[in-house]
């Protein structure tokens, strides 16, 4: 039989008891001290310096000779009596001083070469093939020659460097512009965009993680190619860098200064990697969430 006009009994209402957090146990538990301190990151960092630190000692106490690995403690004394008698500062600026030329002129060039690959076929082929040429090729076996091109000073510091900065930061950016996608490509297109315009508003920003990336394996490049230089050949122009540095000392069999010159370069190394580019990310990619 057909329900129509029958009248629906209503519904009965429902009524539900709010009760409180206990019935339901732990729903939520605020961290303890050390799980917050852990979720610190450059507090975790520290403390894996410090534990390194630690076996560093042990370890050189276990030795028991200076001339053959000496302890933090008398490492950290070395480095300390360098800084105060102004020797060490000198070193450290003489290296950065010809390493920001380099790295500058390494940027430049790669600059450069990543505008000609993008904007011709000609150029892509021709930094496509360079770069299977000279990346896979060490910096510092070009040392020699740029010693009887340029002679002995800076100058050839400089063009060593360029070339251990310009591989790696060209064929990131590279990488990164094929990356980017050819949605975006076509809006810049449609905006218009043109040119240099083109690649500073859409390309750039598109590949920003992969030129990052670049950045810093061509600063890791030229900081260790510097070094390398250094000891190899020596004072640049009267002066001498990081490298001359531990290389006089170890030819003076004082061992703990030649620790604390290599220690510098790691400091010097995790200062530019944890503040510079850290911040770099920070700002950028990080704050444009194109990377976690």
């Amino acid at each position: 039989m057909s329900d129509i006009g029958n009248p629906v009994a209503p519904r009965p209402d429902i009524y539900r008891e709010l009760k409180p957090a206990s019935v339901f146990g732990v729903v939520e538990k605020p961290l303890s001290l050390g799980h917050r301190l852990y979720e610190i990151g450059w507090l975790r960092k520290g403390m894996i310096l410090v534990l390194l630190a630690l076996v560093w000692e042990a370890y050189g106490r276990s030795v028991d000779n200076p001339l053959l690995f000496p302890t933090f403690g008398q490492t950290l004394a070395a480095l300390w009596t360098g800084l105060l008698s102004g020797n060490l500062p000198a070193r450290i600026w003489g290296s950065l001083e010809v390493l920001l030329i380099g790295y500058a002129v390494g940027i430049l060039c790669a600059a450069v070469l990543t505008l000609l690959a993008i904007g011709t076929r000609f150029g892509q082929d021709l930094m496509v093939t360079l770069t299977a040429m000279f990346s896979p090729l060490p910096a510092i076996a070009l040392l020699p020659l740029a010693l009887i091109w340029f002679g002995l000073g800076s100058t050839s510091l400089v063009f060593v460097l360029a070339q251990s900065v310009l591989w790696a930061v060209a064929l990131n950016t590279f990488s990164g512009f094929q990356a980017t996608s050819r949605t975006l490509r076509m809006v810049g297109q449609n905006y218009g965009l043109r040119g240099v315009r083109y690649v500073w508003k859409i390309l750039i920003p598109a590949a920003l993680p992969s030129i990052v990336t670049g950045l810093k394996i061509g600063w890791a490049f030229s900081w260790r190619t510097l070094i390398a230089a250094e000891m190899v050949f020596g004072v640049s122009s009267g002066r001498g860098g990081l490298g001359w540095f531990i290389f006089q000392n170890k030819n003076m069999l004082d061992i703990p200064s030649v620790f604390a010159g290599l220690l510098t370069v790691i400091i010097i190394g995790l200062l530019v990697e944890g503040v510079f580019f850290k911040t770099l990310e920070d700002r950028t990619v990080r704050r444009w969430a194109m990377q976690q």
